[in-house]
């Protein structure tokens, strides 16, 4: 048999991750009210349930639909992500979930890197979880690949852009990016990840000389 190439064995090293994520998730949410469904995400304007169905949609859309969106939408691609949302919406809270479980051990993917599905789904299951006062411990292995990601990459969010000459330092993992001499930002991995990605709530959880201006970026 021939060896996958190093993109292909990538993608199938993460992809379990990323089900295990989502598997979790839908675990966390099964059993949340009609309130809790319609509470406000870390994601601005956007609901729990909403928060939900983006992720749902995500992972039902491969690249002929998401190009075939993007030209719907006239190149308007945050008016592509708020289309996807509302199909995916149901009628109803339950609705929502039993869709999003539909999609847990799915492989489709709009053109981006699979490590992006990681991604999305740590992101937003925090932006999901914390206003909720929900918690689970993400495998520190799952975190740390996901914030190497980010630390390198601009893609979907601007994250390594937004921590550019920080010097960040995970306190439970081994995760680290940035010059050695910039300005500290160190706290759990999740917390790195959130701040990276946009999310000024979980600076609250990080220590040292370069929190201020992180905390400006996002």
């Amino acid at each position: 048999m021939s060896e996958l190439p190093a993109g292909d064995r990538r993608a199938t090293e993460v992809w379990p991750l990323v089900h295990a994520e989502r598997a979790a998730l839908a675990d966390d949410l099964a059993d949340l009210t009609e309130e809790q469904w319609a509470a406000p995400s870390l994601c601005e304007g956007l609901t729990v349930r909403e928060v939900l169905a983006h992720v749902s949609a995500g992972a039902g859309l491969g690249p002929l639909r998401w190009l075939a969106g993007v030209i719907r939408c006239r190149f308007d691609f945050d008016r592509q992500v708020l289309m996807r949302l509302r199909e995916q919406l149901g009628s109803s809270p339950a609705d929502t979930l039993a869709r999003f479980r539909d999609r847990l051990a799915s492989t489709t993917k709009p053109p981006l890197p699979t490590l992006a599905m990681l991604g999305e789904v740590i992101v937003h299951g925090a932006d999901i979880r914390r206003p909720l006062g929900l918690h689970r411990d993400v495998p520190i292995d799952t975190l740390t690949t996901a914030a190497e990601y980010y630390g390198q990459s601009d893609q979907v969010v601007l994250a390594r852009g937004r921590v550019r000459d920080l010097r960040l330092a995970a306190t439970d993992g081994p995760f680290t990016t940035g010059p050695d001499d910039g300005p500290l930002v160190s706290g759990p991995t999740l917390a790195l990840i959130m701040a990276m990605t946009g999310r000024a709530a979980y600076c609250d959880d990080l220590e040292g000389a370069g929190v201020a201006t992180l905390r400006s970026r996002c």
